[in-house]
Order: C-alpha cells, then sequence, then structure tokens
C-alpha cells in the first residue's frame, strides 16, 4: 500500500473517482471529479485519507451510514449521495449518451427522469443473525461486511417503519451465521417479504417465522425460496387500476413513480396501433396498461409471473383482449411470421437485453417499437441491430429510479423507415 496525492480526472460507469496514473487508472469511491485528495493506494483501488480541493459539486450525504465515515461501515446500497443533483443527473445522462456513441448511435438523449428519496417500493437487504440480534442492512462495497442500518433515505416510508419486524423474521427464519437476503416489496396489502440464501427451513423455523407474523401488524407474505410460509394477506400491487398478485419474489419496478413515467412514454408512442406484443412481460407492467387502449399479446418466461398477469387481466374490467404466453426468448424468440400481426412491440428484458429477439424485429413489418432497458449498454447493442435494419428512433429518455447509484433505466422509441 502507498500513500499519494492525487487529482480527480472523472467519475467511471460504476461512480467512482478515477485519476489516470502512470501505469492505468485508478479508482477512488466517494470522490468527485477536480477533486484533490489524500488517497491510500492498493494497486488501482485508492481510499480517501484526507481532502484537499473539493468540487464544487460536493455536498453533504443525506445518510449517516454512507461514505468512507459511514456508521457502521460504507454502506453499499449507494454511492452518489455526495454530489449535487444537476452534476449526478448530467452523469446519469452521460452514461446512456456513451452507451449509444459506442455503436455509433448519435441521436438526441432527453434529460434525466429524477427519483427522489423514499420512492423506493422494493429493496433487497442482506441480513445475518449474530448472538445479540439480526443484523440487516446493505453489503459494504466488494466486501461480505453487513453494514446494519438505522435509516435508509431510499425506501418508502412502510419499509422503514417495518424494519424491527423484519429483523423478528429474520431471526425466526435463520439459525446459523450465514448470510442471507430479504427481499421486501411495500404493497397494498402490507410488505411482502422473501427470504432466500438460507438452505433449509425446519417445521421449528417455520412455526417461528409464522407465529412472529401473527403477532405483528403490516406484514402480508413471507415467503422462503419461493414458498409461501404465511400469506395473512394477499400482496397486491396496483397497475393503474388493476390488481396484480405478484407471486413470491416477483420482479416489479424499483419505483412506482418511474414506472408510472416508462408507462407513459410507451402509451405515447404506441398512439392508436390496434395489436401490441409485449415481451418479457413480466406479471404486466406494461401489457396490464397497454390493454386499456389495444388488444395485447404479453410473453414471459416465468410461469408463475404470466400466471399473475392473466389472473389480473382475467378479473378485470374495461380492457381490450390479452392473451398470454409462456416462452423463453432468448432461445425461442418470436419469429418474423409470428410479429407480422403485430403494429408495436415493447420489449423490457433483463440486464443481458434482447440481442436474438431484435433480430428478429429487424427483419419485421411491425411498425412502432418501444425498446426498454435497465443496462445502457446492452441497449444500444440492441439498437444498432434495429437502426441497421432501417428503423429509426425517436426518442431516448433516461430514468432515474435506484437514486444515487449509477443505474439508469431508459425507454427508446423507434419507428420503421
Amino acid at each position: 500500500m502507498s500513500t499519494e496525492t492525487v487529482t480527480i480526472d472523472m467519475l467511471g460507469a460504476q461512480g467512482d473517482g478515477i485519476f489516470h496514473a502512470s501505469n492505468g487508472p485508478v479508482y477512488v469511491p466517494f470522490s468527485l471529479p477536480g477533486e484533490t485528495l489524500a488517497i491510500a493506494r492498493v494497486k488501482n483501488h485508492g481510499t480517501i485519507i484526507s481532502y484537499g480541493e473539493t468540487s464544487p459539486d460536493r455536498i453533504a450525504p443525506a445518510c449517516r451510514h454512507f461514505g468512507p465515515e459511514g456508521k457502521g461501515g460504507s454502506c453499499g446500497g449507494c454511492s452518489l449521495q455526495h454530489m449535487a443533483r444537476p452534476a449526478y443527473n448530467a452523469f446519469k445522462r452521460s452514461l446512456v449518451i456513451a452507451a449509444l456513441k459506442s455503436k455509433g448511435i448519435d441521436v438526441p438523449v432527453g434529460e434525466l427522469i429524477e427519483a427522489h428519496p423514499g420512492e423506493r417500493r422494493r429493496v433487497v437487504f442482506a441480513a445475518r443473525r449474530t448472538e445479540k440480534e439480526l443484523l440487516i442492512g446493505y453489503n459494504q462495497a466488494e466486501s461480505h461486511h453487513i453494514v446494519a442500518i438505522e435509516e435508509c433515505p431510499i425506501a418508502a416510508p412502510g419499509i422503514l417503519a417495518g424494519l424491527d419486524a423484519l429483523k423478528k423474521i429474520g431471526n425466526a427464519a435463520a439459525t446459523t451465521a450465514e448470510p442471507f437476503r430479504m427481499t421486501v416489496m411495500e404493497t397494498l396489502s402490507g410488505l411482502d417479504v422473501a427470504i432466500d440464501g438460507i438452505k433449509t427451513l425446519a417445521d421449528k423455523e417455520r412455526r417461528a417465522v409464522t407465529e412472529t407474523v401473527l403477532a405483528m401488524r403490516g406484514i402480508a407474505r413471507v415467503s422462503f425460496n419461493g414458498e409461501i410460509v404465511i400469506e395473512q394477506r394477499r400482496p397486491l400491487i396496483d397497475m393503474s387500476g388493476v390488481n396484480v398478485a405478484p407471486p413470491p419474489g416477483a420482479f416489479a419496478q424499483a419505483t412506482v413513480a418511474a414506472e408510472e413515467a416508462m408507462v407513459r412514454l410507451t402509451l405515447e408512442h404506441i398512439g392508436k396501433a390496434k395489436r401490441v406484443a409485449d415481451l418479457f412481460a413480466g406479471v404486466g407492467t406494461f401489457a396490464l396498461r397497454l390493454a386499456r387502449v389495444a388488444q395485447v399479446h404479453a410473453v414471459e418466461s416465468d410461469e408463475k409471473a404470466i400466471k399473475a398477469l392473466d389472473h389480473a387481466a382475467r378479473n378485470a374490467q374495461g380492457l381490450k383482449p390479452v392473451s398470454v404466453e409462456r416462452r423463453d426468448l432468448f432461445r425461442r424468440p418470436l419469429m418474423v411470421s409470428e410479429l407480422k400481426t403485430f403494429d408495436a412491440v415493447v420489449f423490457d428484458p433483463p440486464r443481458a437485453g434482447a440481442e436474438e429477439q431484435c433480430k428478429e424485429l429487424a427483419r419485421s413489418v411491425v411498425k412502432k417499437i418501444v425498446a426498454v432497458s435497465c443496462n445502457p449498454l446492452t441497449l444500444a447493442r440492441d439498437l444498432s441491430i434495429l437502426t441497421g435494419a432501417g428503423y429509426r428512433v425517436t426518442s431516448v429518455t433516461p430514468i432515474d429510479q435506484f437514486l444515487w447509484t449509477s443505474h439508469v433505466e431508459v425507454v427508446a422509441t423507434l419507428v420503421k423507415g
């Protein structure tokens, strides 16, 4: 380990400050461009010892657990709480611009749709039982150390109010000091808690979890590795007037505000399309809203998710026909012959993107496409496939729903010709 004084040149894609040493880039978490810092350096990683000249974009963090002096350690839940909003917004937008340019796509990128504190309805906590208590919080970056949190400004108030209950549930489930995860989603019915990472849950622990939940309020369901342990009330999430009961541990957009922004952009683009395919449909984030204005064919590989979508559609009022199909679109994308019946296609894949599906879309006659992505790099690859085949990008909108991190969502709209 060496100690040296450096000046930060730029922010990296993960939000760490970077200075360029003679032997390559060195990454310094919690630093900002233009700052002069004394750091302790180990290979290509620097730890701040003291500050010389600080950036005018540096602000006080919102949380006591953030940063190198964070209480309990440097919480890995956030990486950019020290950055003023204008610079932070510009940084996230720049990630999208750079990703597109890397594939030769030079199109205007809209301003970032902002996220705000207290909006996260779905969080994933790290947890571990100790002799004294259950630790619940977030892993320190690049570490297995759990920073036990007393506050979390990103999380919805209902989740924060349930921290003590979550500790009791985790303590009832865990019998060893092995770490595990608790995915918590705030629903209309209460908190939906999905535990995974514990190898087995014996009858004794099942009873303990059940008795713990029955003695408290605000917990709708607890599941273990996808299996329901206790469900006091069916968890429900609102899809613009359609209630959906997600399966245990199901994916949902992290914030309602971001979800609504994505849906608004999608509906504006498809316009008067009469038949729409929603690919990688999940539990119906887009399909159930699209069905207000068009016939929808929803395709999803997860059996429980597509069943939840189908059940919600069948029991909702005022929707146009919704058909569902369980299908692995990575291995079996919708082919050109199948796509010809649709006026518009919406796809929202996992981080790996939709490369194979885009190759089929590129050969299709679908008039309008909406590409939604949580990974600007794979989105840029997918858009390059489509633009290379004659599609034209009409808008690109970055959306923030993971506040104070480097993650950014993107909605891109395309038309044929």
